[in-house]
């Protein structure tokens, strides 16, 4: 039912900073908790952060959240990961998804995904 595409990530030194984008198809957007995941070699799938359908509520993984901001702009059909202070941990393909009902930390409980986009923090 949506599509996502996400956009901007690329290679960065540790200690900098990216902001990912996530763009939606469709014009239901709003219906839709979003989330961020991200996949390291040999790891498995894991959250990252996640927020609300009105962008009320965000949810983040310990490790970044002192460091990542997840927003959203359902005028936009759009949800952002900013990310600051990366850490060549960071490193990994980054998905966002999107659930219409209930979800959680699990991958399995969301719906949609889109193709990912590659984060290489080099130190």
């Amino acid at each position: 039912q949506v599509q996502l595409v996400e956009s901007g990530g690329g290679l960065v030194q540790a200690g900098g900073s990216l902001r990912l984008s996530c763009a939606a198809s469709g014009r239901t957007f709003s219906r839709y908790a979003m989330g961020w995941f991200r996949q390291a070699p040999g790891k498995e799938r894991e959250f990252v952060a996640s927020i609300s359908k009105s962008g009320g509520s965000t949810y983040y993984l310990d490790s970044v959240k002192a460091r990542f901001i997840i927003s959203r702009d359902n005028a936009k059909n759009t949800v952002y990961l900013q990310m600051n202070s990366l850490k060549p941990e960071d490193t990994a393909v980054y998905y966002c998804a999107a659930a219409p009902g209930s979800a959680s930390s699990n991958w399995r409980t969301w719906d949609y995904w889109g193709q990912g986009t590659q984060v290489t923090v080099s130190s």
